[in-house]
């Protein structure tokens, strides 16, 4: 598709208005980024980078945990830059239906100068800590990551506008066209994550997904399990990519088996295993690992490891 970059204009040259991190987690590891602002002027949807990880309309950034669990221990929500609350609200339930004109649920608008704003969605009820009129500094804790509002999972939603506009901070340039060069608006280096694995688990059933979604442990299980079975939950999936599952056991390897993923899901879980055939299986330490590949480039690899008692 040919596209005409809109080139928005800005009030102030590229590189005088910076955003720190908005969430006290480290991407990778306790949060990553599951959405990105759509930069398709029509009817489909693509990141900043020409990717997937957005849908059609989408004007924000969601910085995502990887369970419910994670979101009950409490990530904090920091403000990116310096400025004055210009709105507050808390008080409404996580994983409640949406409000009509609430979609934001609870929520913390900052108003740094210059134009430039900063909105803050889906915090956990009760967590907002900040009142209209309030000054705050970049880091300032405002709240908590929850699932307030219009939310699937739990993340905060970092909305950026200048002049009312709403931008892209890894593309302030433009909101119609995907792959162009320029800076962007972080005071450190993001790398972009097309997709990747956030929890791998072993267990002796298939699970529910809700479980995972919830933050499903894997506890040591006895050697009479009925059957041995390796799972994972990633982010990003798309047509082709494929999912290399291993369980490798005490004395050799139990299984391995290559599942291909058959269309595009921003979350989704997959899990393989095998049964029981004897008495029961070997006592010791099993290991469950998944790689996830797209093109055959890995994306991500996590293992887990459990103990088989008498």
């Amino acid at each position: 598709m040919i596209r005409t970059a809109f080139l928005l204009a800005l009030a102030s040259p590229a590189g005088a208005f910076e955003l720190a991190f908005p969430a006290d987690c480290s991407l990778g590891e306790s949060c990553y980024i599951q959405q990105y602002v759509d930069h398709d002027p029509g009817p489909g949807a693509q990141d900043f980078s020409c990717g997937g990880l957005s849908y059609q309309g989408h004007d924000g950034t969601d910085i995502a945990l990887p369970s419910v669990a994670a979101m009950a221990a409490g990530v904090n929500v920091l403000a990116a830059a310096a400025g004055s609350v210009k709105g507050a609200r808390d008080g409404i339930a996580d994983f409640a239906p949406k409000v009509p004109g609430k979609e934001c649920g609870n929520g913390v608008l900052v108003d740094h100068g210059d134009g430039w704003e900063t909105q803050y969605c889906h915090m956990k009820q009760g967590s907002v800590a900040v009142q209209v009129g309030q000054t705050v500094t970049a880091g300032a804790v405002l709240g908590q990551i929850g699932q307030s509002g219009m939310a699937e999972f739990p993340h905060l939603h970092l909305a950026v506008r200048q002049n009312g506009q709403n931008l892209d901070p890894f593309a302030p340039d433009t909101l119609t066209l995907c792959g162009a060069s320029g800076d962007d608006l972080w005071q450190a280096p993001i790398a972009y994550q097309p997709g990747g694995l956030l929890a791998v688990g072993l267990a002796d059933a298939v699970p529910d997904y809700a479980a995972i979604k919830a933050g499903l442990a894997s506890p040591d299980l006895p050697a009479t399990a009925p059957a041995l079975v390796v799972w994972t939950y990633l982010f990003g999936a798309r047509p082709g990519d494929a999912i290399l599952f291993e369980i490798t056991g005490p004395d050799d390897r139990i299984m391995t088996e290559r599942v291909v993923l058959e269309k595009a899901q921003a979350l989704a879980f997959r899990a393989v295993g095998k049964r029981l055939k004897a008495a029961a299986w070997p006592v010791g330490r099993y290991q469950g690992e998944a790689v996830f590949q797209r093109n055959g480039v890995e994306l991500g690899r996590r293992s887990l490891a459990i103990s088989l008692a008498p």
